[in-house]
C-alpha cells in the first residue's frame, strides 16, 4: 500500500481563521481523494494544530476513515492524555525519554518533516521562531510544501 504522510506546522497565533479552515478543508479532502492511503501528522502547541486536527476529523467525517489516519505526534507523554487518545486515531512518542523538555518540541517538529511527504503550513514570511525554522528545514530537505500564509 503506497501511504503518503502529511505533517503540519504553523504559527501558535492564526488571525484569519475562516480562510484558513477553508483552505486546508479544500486540500484535505483533495489528497483523500487521490492518495491511496494517507497519515496525517501534527502536534498541539497553537491555533494551526488545531484548525488542521479539527479540518482532518471533518474530512473523515465526510469521506470516511478507511483512507487515513490521524496522529498525533508528541515530544512526551502527557500526563492528562485520555481525551488525546479519544479525538486521534493514534499517539507517538517518536524521541527518545533522555531528550531535554527544552529542545524536545523542535527535535519533534524536525521528525515530523524528515517522515512527512508533503508539509502544510501556515508561516508568515518575516516571522522567526521554531514554525519558520522548521519550514526552512523542510525546504533544505526538498519536502514538498504548501504554505497556506503565502499570498498568492
Amino acid at each position: 500500500m503506497e501511504i503518503c504522510r502529511i505533517a503540519f506546522i504553523g504559527h501558535r497565533e492564526i488571525y484569519n481563521a475562516k480562510t484558513i479552515c477553508d483552505k486546508l478543508d479544500e486540500i484535505i479532502k483533495d489528497r483523500l481523494r487521490h492518495e491511496e492511503y494517507v497519515e496525517f501528522l501534527m502536534g498541539r502547541n497553537g491555533d494551526f494544530d488545531i484548525f488542521a486536527a479539527s479540518a482532518v476529523k471533518k474530512a473523515q467525517k465526510a469521506l470516511g476513515h478507511e483512507n487515513n489516519c490521524l496522529i498525533l505526534v508528541e515530544p512526551y507523554p502527557m500526563k492528562d492524555d485520555e481525551y488525546y487518545k479519544k479525538y486521534y486515531d493514534e499517539i507517538q512518542y517518536p524521541l527518545d525519554r533522555s531528550t531535554h523538555p527544552k529542545s524536545a518540541i523542535t527535535k519533534r517538529n524536525r521528525w515530523l518533516v524528515e517522515n512527512a511527504d508533503m508539509l502544510i503550513a501556515y508561516v508568515e514570511e518575516g516571522k522567526n521562531g521554531g514554525a519558520m525554522t522548521v519550514l526552512k528545514y523542510a525546504e533544505r530537505l526538498d519536502v514538498k510544501i504548501i504554505n497556506l500564509a503565502k499570498k498568492d
